[in-house]
């Protein structure tokens, strides 16, 4: 008997799913366990598996289609069944497989919807005093839409592959492009204009759940400044005897499961009627993405050394830069890291990532000097640590103690083994 196929919650906060590319065809047999599309979620590219056999009788939202949770994607049956009553269900633009025009996006990766656009005037006067628009190369085909992405991102068309109907050049064959940075992004755009920029459904979810965070757990923060010469020796003489580098991150990761350790309240979560002591430390590191930011965690970080957590956090940033994580692999971290040194601030407050109670801010490294015993004068590097606190699971007290043990491990990292 025809059923429904319905759009599943691939990820923990998933609200709605856009079809990314169709594995199966019309018409095509499907089996259990099969994959029958890519569905980009709020966080990440994830492949959707058929729930039964039977075969794919109706694409009802193609690619590029944008379905919420529990909406119909497809129809799967018997082979020739008839599901004319399924359909009539639907409205008709939901069985349309191209989807709707979308406001155009600009290369950081969010759709931008430009109120008043230089470009189209400049189409307009052409109009009018009848000169030719831009034309395409021969043999090129691609909607007026993907155009103007293509002029705003810099890509040349001619050498694109159009993976729509007939070879025509689509929206997503562009996102499969490398993309500018922000900053070159934003140096691509004229100024001058006024833009509506639609929130993506993965900015949607951050300002919800950091919002919760922010209004529901009382914040408070510690600032202490840490040495950092003797991580710095300890780094380059492990690098030394490696065959690449291990980055400064997996040793704050290693350092910040050995303090939770010690002071497990800090590796918490409130639970309004119980305070929950979590068993293993499972380090997220915030990763910068183009529509948002994702924290890929490492597990059970104290069974695991320095090397082997380098290993997986390369492994997993790269998913992340990819938008290829799956929920397992950003979901649930006690605790939390962000880094942004590499960008020269000094020190910042972070938001606490639920469910754990703290989130751990790292600044630049930098050189200070400081008076010696002798009365004289030496310069150290160091950089400011700030730890954001839940006050309802870690007090003052506990989070100063977990801050100084981090320390005294930064500054010393044979204090770690002890």
């Amino acid at each position: 008997m025809a059923e429904e196929i319905l759009m599943l919650a691939l990820s923990p906060t998933m609200e709605t799913g856009t079809i990314v590319k169709w594995h199966k065809k019309e018409g095509e047999a499907i089996r259990n366990g099969e994959v029958l599309c890519e569905v980009e979620t709020d966080k990440a590219t994830m492949e959707y598996e058929s729930q039964s056999d039977g075969t794919l009788l109706k694409i009802i939202i193609g690619e590029g289609g944008e379905a919420a949770v529990g909406q119909p994607i497809a129809v799967a049956g018997e082979k020739d069944e008839d599901i004319s009553s399924l359909l009539q269900k639907k409205p008709e633009e939901q069985r349309l497989k191209e989807p709707p025009v979308e406001p155009p996006a600009q290369p950081a990766g969010e759709a931008v919807k430009e109120t008043v656009s230089a470009v189209e005037k400049k189409k307009e006067e052409a109009k009018v005093s009848g000169e030719p628009e831009e034309r395409l190369p021969e043999g090129v085909k691609a909607s007026p839409l993907v155009r103007k992405l293509a002029q705003q991102q810099g890509v040349e068309l001619k050498g694109v592959s159009g993976s729509g109907p007939g070879g025509r050049i689509v929206k997503r064959d562009l996102g499969k492009l490398s993309k500018p940075s922000a900053f070159e992004a934003a140096a691509q755009l004229p100024l001058g204009v006024t833009r509506e920029i639609p929130v993506s459904a993965k900015r949607r979810v951050i300002a919800k759940r950091l919002s919760e965070s922010m209004y529901s757990a009382p914040h408070y923060y510690l600032t202490a400044v840490a040495e950092v010469d003797g991580l710095v020796r300890s780094r380059k003489m492990l690098n030394e005897r490696m065959d690449r580098k291990v980055s400064f991150n997996a040793f704050l990761i290693r350092f910040a499961a050995e303090a939770l350790k010690r002071h497990p309240m800090v590796n918490a979560s409130f639970k309004e009627e119980t305070i929950l002591q979590f068993g293993s430390a499972d380090i997220g590191l915030a990763v910068a993405q183009p529509d948002g930011l994702i924290a890929p965690v490492v597990r059970d970080c104290w069974n695991k050394g320095i090397i082997r957590i380098d290993k997986e956090l390369k492994e997993l940033v790269e998913k992340a830069l990819k938008g290829g994580l799956k929920p397992e692999e950003f979901s649930g971290a006690t605790f939390t890291i962000s880094n942004l040194g590499s960008f020269g601030i000094r020190d910042f407050t972070a938001i606490i990532n639920p469910p754990g109670s703290a989130i751990l801010a790292i600044g630049e490294i930098r050189k200070e000097a400081f008076e010696t015993d002798a009365g004289g004068i030496s310069f150290r590097s160091v950089m400011n640590l700030t730890l954001s606190c839940d006050h309802r699971v870690i007090d003052g007290a506990i989070g100063a103690e977990f801050l100084a043990d981090l320390k005294s491990m930064i500054k010393n990292p044979i204090a770690a083994l002890y």
